[in-house]
């Protein structure tokens, strides 16, 4: 597949000798790329070259997905990073990622802000998850959070921090309470969108630097392909906040 995406070098958001995080595309795959995916790890290779150890994903972030990726490019970074990642490490401030989705007007009023909590089943052959309200085998804890920022006619702009790390989560978890990301057919959207990209954003991201673990590194990403859609979530967004 011929990649005609913006070169991965002008999507950097910040670097380090131990880590980088670049704004993701609609479908470059940041592990495990397979037929019509861009190999994002590749795209990255050819940056640093011999300067990195590795190139590995630290969070996954789905095929249709944007937004911040980190990569480790030390084992030792990649090691550090996992563990904080996986609330395993003792740090000064816990790792924060948060989303904006776009979703689906439900048939029925969604509080303006909320909790989810869901136990999370991941089905591989379907590379597909199901939220269940209760444990049960198989399954892993699941929390979120979600405030609604604004609307349009059709949809809701949401932002969601993320409090735990599972396959498809947001997908998932918003698909069990009747909630649809625009675009994401696997998990119930009415219609596709433009590219195969659903309208879900890893908006921003805050992690320990693997150099100075006193340190918080806080990036964040605009939509990397903006249209009328995303900038009324931003609009929506700004007024919300003043």
């Amino acid at each position: 597949m011929e990649n005609n995406f913006p070169p991965v070098k002008s999507r950097l958001l910040y670097q380090s000798g131990a880590c980088v995080v670049v704004n993701k595309l609609i479908g470059e795959a940041v592990e495990g790329a397979s037929g019509g995916m861009i190999d994002l790890p590749k795209e990255l290779a050819a940056v640093f070259g011999a300067n990195a150890q590795i190139i590995e994903a630290v969070h996954r972030l789905d095929v249709p997905v944007t937004g911040c990726a980190l990569f480790a490019l030390t084992k030792t970074a990649l090691s550090f990073l996992n563990a904080a990642f996986a609330g395993e490490a003792a740090l000064p401030s816990p790792v924060e990622k948060t989303y904006w989705a776009v979703i689906e007007k439900p048939s029925r009023p969604l509080p303006e802000s909320g909790e989810l909590i869901h136990w999370i089943e991941t089905i591989s052959d379907k590379n597909k998850s199901i939220a269940h309200k209760k444990d049960g085998p198989n399954r892993k804890k699941a929390i979120l959070r979600y405030r609604v920022t604004g609307e349009g006619r059709n949809y809701l702009f949401t932002e969601v921090q993320l409090l735990s790390g599972r396959h498809h989560q947001i997908r998932a978890q918003f698909a069990a309470e009747g909630l649809h990301i625009k675009g994401d057919l696997k998990y119930g959207a009415k219609r596709s969108e433009k590219g195969g990209g659903i309208r879900l954003h890893a908006r921003s991201l805050s992690f320990p630097d693997p150099l100075n673990k006193s340190d918080i590194i806080r990036v964040t990403a605009d939509p990397p392909q903006m249209d009328n859609l995303w900038e009324g979530f931003i609009n929506s967004e700004q007024s919300y906040k003043k």
